[in-house]
């Protein structure tokens, strides 16, 4: 939840001076990095904050799966749909830079959508990624964050219904106090997530893009291998193993 809100924060410091346009988006990410003060800073915060928010959320789910919590239908639920908007609001986001592996990404992803009649007219705006694509993307990437806030006051209220302690939801008198050994655990949490996305940040110890995505877009030359975010890799591997475009999407 902290990394997320600082995505927010991040995101919104750098809708200020980015410009959504196919003729300028890759130069107004170049002069955030090179020409704002601490521009560099905010753009790997935000890009580091969403590979973060990723590993954490995988985790989350894989704790929820080992808990059994799918036994509290509305916090599974209200969860997964969190899980798809920060999916959306990544997958727009990676366009934004406007590089190779951006554009690249897009096609084939917007592509698969021509199963679906008219799909890809409505999102990239045109039969092909464009400027009215990498506008809309902007907007989704600006709105669906605070989209995801409300959803997420939503998880949580769900969740202190029954407990995050009770999935099964039944009614004890037998109540243990964990305060304030999980308090402390937390805070021991805490700290080693910040550390970790600081160093991330301002050292870049693990690349997480690909480097051909500084590369501005070249319509002309594909890419000798389309590689997505790390996050994305179990779904394109899916993508990329089935040869038919509908199955694809329906196993994903």
């Amino acid at each position: 939840g902290i990394i997320f809100f600082v995505q927010i924060i991040t995101g919104v410091f750098l809708a200020s001076r980015y410009t959504p346009d196919v003729s300028y988006a890759y130069y107004s990410i170049q002069h955030i990095l090179r020409e704002l003060w601490s521009g560099w800073a905010f753009r790997y915060m935000h890009a580091t904050g969403a590979s973060l928010v990723f590993l954490l959320t995988y985790l989350h789910i894989l704790r929820g799966l080992n808990y059994s919590y799918m036994y509290l239908p509305l916090s599974w639920i209200s969860g997964l749909i969190l899980f798809m908007i920060f999916i959306v609001t990544a997958f727009v986001g990676y366009v934004l830079p406007w590089g190779q592996m951006s554009y690249w990404g897009a096609t084939v992803i917007t592509n698969l959508l021509s199963s679906i009649p008219v799909a890809v007219i409505w999102t990239c705006g045109g039969y092909t990624v464009s400027d009215p694509t990498i506008k809309r993307f902007f907007v989704l990437h600006f709105i669906l964050p605070f989209i995801g806030l409300c959803i997420v006051f939503i998880h949580i209220f769900f969740l202190h219904i029954h407990g995050s302690t009770n999935p099964l939801g039944y009614d004890t008198a037998l109540k243990i106090p964990f305060y304030p050994n999980l308090l402390s655990l937390d805070v021991k949490g805490f700290n080693n997530v910040i550390i970790l996305f600081l160093i991330q940040s301002l050292f870049g110890i693990i690349p997480l893009s690909h480097p051909d995505n500084a590369i501005i877009v070249n319509t002309y030359v594909t890419p000798s291998q389309i590689v997505p975010e790390w996050y994305f890799l179990p779904f394109y591997a899916m993508l990329k193993t089935v040869p038919s475009k509908p199955a694809g999407l329906v196993i994903v």
